[in-house]
C-alpha cells in the first residue's frame, strides 16, 4: 500500500488541481482529472518497481516515484497559459498553450503505460485507467489540435523517448521517474521549439532573449552528450583529454552555437549580448552588484571548506549552512525583478551554462579545476545527490529562474498580469527563496511537532506561509508594477498549499514548488 506521506502527497496535488479547474473548466480540465486519477495509480506501481529494483533504470532510491505531482506540471502549465493569452486575445499563444498542455498530458501517459507495461503480473484496474484516461486525452486532442500541432507533439514525445533512453543510461540515480518527467521533458520541447524556429526564421519576428535561452540550453546539452560519448573511449582526467576538452568547446561554442544563434537573431551574439548588458546605468549597477553576491557565494564554500579539518573528512554541512546560497539567490533575484526583468532572465540563462558547464568540468575530472571542484561541492551533498552528478544547486537556480523564463510577456499588456498573475515572476522567490529556506532554518532550530510519516514540522510549514505572506507585502511595497486586486484570499490559499507540498514531497523542491506556485497565481 501507499505510505500516508505519498498519499497526503497526493491529496494536495488533487486539491491543487481541482482549484485550478474550478476557475479554468474547460474540455481540457476533463484530461487533467483523468490523468491525474491514472497517475495517481500508476505512481504505486513505479514505486513498488523502484523498491524491487525492477525499473528498466537506476533511479534515485531516497524518495518515492513522484510520479503523479510532476505529471500535472506541464499540462497546467499549458492550461492556464491558454486562458490567460485567450482573455488577452493573443490566439498564436493560445495555441501555443494548448499544444503545452497536450504534451504534456502526451509524455505524462507515456510514462505511465511503461510502468504498467514492466509490471508483473499485469495490473488489470492500472490498465483499465490508463486506457480511459488516454482515450480521453486522445479523443480532446484529436478535436482540439491542428495536423501541425499534432506533428509537434509527436514531435516532443519522440525527442523525450530518445532522450530518457540516453540521458537516463549514462546518469543512474540522478533523478526520479518523476523528475526525469520534468527535466527530459523540458529538454525534449526547448530542443523542439528550437528546431522549429530554425527552420522558419522571419527576419525580425521573435525576441532575441527567447532564443538566447533556447541556443544555451540545447548548447549546453549537446556538449555534455558529446563529452560523454568522447570519454567513453578516452581517459577524462588526462591533461591531454583537458586540452581537448577546452578545445572542442571552444570549436563547438564558435562554430556551431554562435552561427546558430546568428541565424535565429540576425545579428552578431557577443555584440548584441555586450551591447544588452551594458545598455543602460541600472543595467551596470545590477551587474556590479550581481557580481559582489557571487564572490560571496565563492567565500561562503571557501570558508566553510577551511572550517573542515583533516580530523573529519566525512563531515557535511547543515541545513542551516546550505540555505546562505538561498539567502543570496534572494538578493540577487529581487532587485532584478523590481528593475530590469529583460537582463535578470539573460543573466540566469548566463548563470545555467555556466552551471552546467562546471559540472562537466568536475564530474569529467578536467584539468587543472575539475579535482578542485569535486572537493570543494563534496562538502555541500546531500541525500538527493546519490547520482554521479551534483544537480542541487542547477536546480536552485532552476526553481528561481523558471517563473522569470515562463511568464507569458505576449500575453500581459502592460509587462504584468492582473491580480494573483501579477506575482508570478515572484514564484521562485516566494517558494524557494522565502518558503522552503525558511521553514528548513525554524523547522530544524524550534520544530518540535512532526508532520505525520515525515521529517517536515508543523512550525516551519507555519513560519513558511507567515514569511511568505509578509514577503508579498514587501513586493507589493516596492513593486509598484504589482497589482493584486483583493485577490488576497487567492494568494493565502496558493501560498499555504505550496507550503503543505514542501512538507510531504520527496522531489527536488527546489523545482517542483515555484512551478505549482506559479500555476495557482497564473489560474
Amino acid at each position: 500500500m501507499l505510505n500516508k506521506p505519498v498519499l497526503v502527497e497526493s491529496l494536495i496535488v488533487f486539491v491543487i488541481v481541482l482549484s485550478v479547474h474550478a476557475v479554468v473548466w474547460d474540455r481540457y480540465s476533463w484530461c487533467a482529472v483523468a490523468l491525474a486519477v491514472q497517475a495517481f495509480y500508476v505512481q504505486f506501481k513505479w514505486d513498488r518497481l523502484l523498491q524491487l529494483g525492477g525499473a528498466v533504470f537506476q533511479f534515485r532510491t531516497a524518495a518515492n516515484s513522484g510520479l503523479l505531482p510532476a505529471s500535472m506540471v506541464i499540462p497546467l502549465l499549458g492550461i492556464v497559459m491558454k486562458e490567460r493569452c485567450k482573455s488577452a486575445g493573443i490566439v498564436y499563444f493560445e495555441r501555443f498553450g494548448i499544444v503545452v498542455a497536450s504534451t504534456g498530458m502526451l509524455v505524462a501517459l507515456f510514462l505511465s503505460v511503461i510502468a504498467v507495461g514492466i509490471t508483473k503480473p499485469v495490473p488489470t484496474n492500472t490498465c483499465i485507467l490508463t486506457g480511459i484516461a488516454g482515450s480521453i486525452i486522445i479523443y480532446t486532442m484529436k478535436h482540439s489540435l491542428t495536423v501541425s500541432e499534432v506533428i509537434e507533439v509527436l514531435e516532443v514525445l519522440l525527442i523525450f523517448v530518445y532522450l530518457s533512453m540516453i540521458l537516463l543510461y549514462l546518469l543512474p540515480r540522478c533523478f526520479t521517474p518523476g523528475e526525469a518527467l520534468l527535466v527530459l521533458g523540458g529538454i525534449s520541447f526547448v530542443l523542439n521549439q528550437l528546431i522549429k524556429r530554425s527552420l522558419n526564421v522571419i527576419e525580425g519576428r521573435g525576441d532575441p532573449i527567447d532564443f538566447f535561452l533556447l541556443v544555451a540550453v540545447v548548447g549546453v546539452i549537446l556538449l555534455g552528450l558529446f563529452f560523454t560519448v568522447l570519454f567513453i573511449y578516452m581517459d577524462s582526467g588526462t591533461w591531454i583529454s583537458s586540452m581537448f576538452f577546452h578545445m572542442m568547446t571552444a570549436v563547438l561554442g564558435l562554430g556551431v552555437i554562435m552561427p546558430w544563434l546568428y541565424r535565429l537573431i540576425q545579428r552578431n551574439p557577443l555584440f548584441w549580448l555586450l551591447q544588452f548588458l551594458f545598455q543602460t546605468q541600472t543595467r551596470v549597477y545590477l551587474l556590479v552588484y550581481w557580481t559582489f553576491l557571487a564572490a560571496s557565494a565563492c567565500g561562503v564554500v571557501f570558508y566553510q571548506n577551511a572550517k573542515r579539518s583533516s580530523e573529519s573528512k566525512k563531515h557535511q554541512a547543515s541545513t542551516i549552512t546550505r540555505k546562505y546560497f538561498h539567502f543570496i539567490v534572494v538578493a540577487t533575484y529581487v532587485p532584478g525583478l523590481i528593475y530590469d526583468r529583460q537582463l535578470l532572465y539573460v543573466a540566469a540563462v548566463l548563470c545555467l551554462a555556466v552551471f552546467i558547464f562546471l559540472e562537466y568540468i568536475r564530474y569529467f575530472r578536467i584539468k587543472p579545476f575539475g579535482q578542485t571542484l569535486r572537493h570543494l561541492l563534496s562538502l555541500f551533498l546531500d541525500e538527493r545527490d546519490s547520482g554521479p552528478l551534483i544537480l542541487t544547486h542547477i536546480y536552485l537556480l532552476l526553481g528561481m529562474s523558471l517563473p522569470v523564463w515562463l511568464f507569458p510577456r505576449s500575453c500581459a499588456p502592460k509587462g504584468t498580469l492582473s491580480g494573483a498573475g501579477a506575482l508570478v515572476p515572484y514564484s521562485g522567490v516566494l517558494a524557494v527563496g522565502v518558503g522552503d529556506t525558511i521553514a528548513s532554518v525554524f523547522g530544524s532550530t524550534m520544530g518540535e511537532i512532526k508532520w505525520p510519516g515525515t521529517k517536515k514540522t508543523f512550525e516551519g510549514t507555519m513560519t513558511a506561509i507567515f514569511a511568505q505572506i509578509i514577503a508579498v507585502a514587501l513586493i507589493l511595497i516596492f513593486d509598484t508594477s504589482v497589482n493584486l486586486n483583493s485577490s488576497y484570499a487567492w494568494i493565502l490559499a496558493s501560498v499555504s498549499l505550496v507550503s503543505l507540498l514542501e512538507a510531504y514531497t520527496t522531489q527536488i523542491d527546489n523545482l517542483l514548488l515555484p512551478l505549482y506556485l506559479q500555476i495557482m497565481f497564473m489560474a
